[in-house]
């Protein structure tokens, strides 16, 4: 929506979904955590654009387009390099989950640090997820297209990975911008490895997404860091949620050293209801990561904290997912329904919390996100 015309005449529709907070989506309780990256509207914004339907929706003042251009344009930071997959990716129309690696050489004369990293779906309508990761061995480079399936990828992912998760994009998922003064260790001329998940297509398509690497133009301090509570963590296995039944899962997993926690990606599939994550410090101390009440696969996102969070050595970070395996979940992939257990596709489930962090330092607790 850009224009007065392009908003008129959904006004009515604009009112309903943003005094219902349905719209701007933001799923995380923000009583629970606060984040540099909240979308949401005031009361007094909300009650603004009431005002404005209910007093007949007049035009303001229009301001040159130039102008406006120019101020958008101005206010956008560009990527230092752009990375596009080699050619459109063929998506079969056959109805199928799809699973493929796609080779990116970074090409970079020299080693350089990443601050910021964003990423573009081609086409968001067969797009399920991405992952990117790093090679700094070049033996993969060439790949372009190769399924999961094929015995070279068990292979790469023992011997060629520096990275195994860079970044992910998942729907609803925004750039992610490091603390300043920090950055990922980029080496001279590696390779990034983009795992792409297409969904279930009846039509022929195609892809040809793209990622944006920011670099650092100044000094950098401190080396960003990442890990993953997974699957294989979980507490009360096995992950499998039977059909027709409701399931709750926990993770626990103690640390050795101290972090600075600087974002958190929570990930499930369609039956995913709740997710809550908390770290309870030696101490007895709680700490609130991310909760979030009514799961909804289409927007997930990497929640940034305003302030790094101190997760002292010793710590245990605990994490909780319900999921409904029921005829009553309206998000059901089956009906009826089935067995759900681990699995990439959609109609599979995951349970996940990424965690970006530094290496702690006295101080930290005190340093806003920008």
């Amino acid at each position: 929506m850009i224009t007065y015309e392009d908003v008129v005449k959904r006004a009515k529709f604009i009112g309903k979904v943003t005094e219902t907070r349905y719209m701007p989506p933001f799923p995380a309780d923000r009583k629970f955590q606060a984040y540099l990256n909240e979308r949401g509207l005031t009361v007094g914004e909300i009650t603004k654009i009431k005002l404005w339907i209910e007093g007949g929706m007049k035009e303001g003042i229009l301001k040159s387009t130039d102008n406006r251009q120019q101020s958008i344009e101005s206010e956008l930071v560009k990527p230092d390099l752009v990375l596009k997959m080699n050619k459109p990716y063929p998506i079969s129309g056959e109805n199928l989950e799809d699973f493929r690696f796609f080779s990116l050489p970074s090409k970079t004369p020299r080693d350089e640090y990443i601050t910021a990293i964003g990423f573009t779906a081609g086409n968001k309508k067969v797009v399920h997820h991405s992952r990117l990761m790093v090679d700094t061995t070049n033996n993969i480079r060439g790949i372009d297209g190769l399924s999961e399936t094929d015995p070279k990828v068990y292979e790469f992912q023992k011997t060629a990975l520096k990275e195994e998760f860079l970044y992910g994009w998942v729907p609803g998922n925004d750039k992610i911008n490091f603390p300043k003064g920090t950055g990922v260790k980029l080496n001279a001329n590696a390779d990034f490895l983009l795992n792409m998940h297409y969904a279930p297509s009846p039509v022929p398509d195609t892809d040809q997404s793209e990622i944006q690497l920011y670099f650092a133009k100044d000094k950098i301090e401190r080396e960003v860091r990442n890990f993953t509570l997974r699957e294989n963590d979980i507490s009360n296995k096995p992950f499998l949620i039977k059909a027709g039944q409701k399931a709750t899962f926990f993770i626990s997993k103690k640390i050795d050293k101290s972090m600075s926690l600087i974002s958190v990606l929570p990930h499930m599939h369609l039956i995913g209801k709740t997710f809550r994550a908390f770290v309870i410090t030696p101490d007895g101390e709680v700490v609130n990561l991310v909760k979030i009440d009514s799961w909804d696969f289409n927007w997930q996102m990497t929640y940034q904290f305003k302030k790094l969070l101190k997760i002292p050595a010793g710590s245990t970070f605990i994490v909780e997912g319900t999921y409904d395996n029921t005829a009553e979940n309206p998000e059901n992939p089956y009906n009826p329904p089935r067995d759900i257990g681990y699995g990439w596709g959609t109609k599979d489930e995951m349970f996940n919390l990424v965690l970006y962090y530094l290496d702690y330092k006295e101080g930290d607790e005190n340093i806003e996100q920008k």
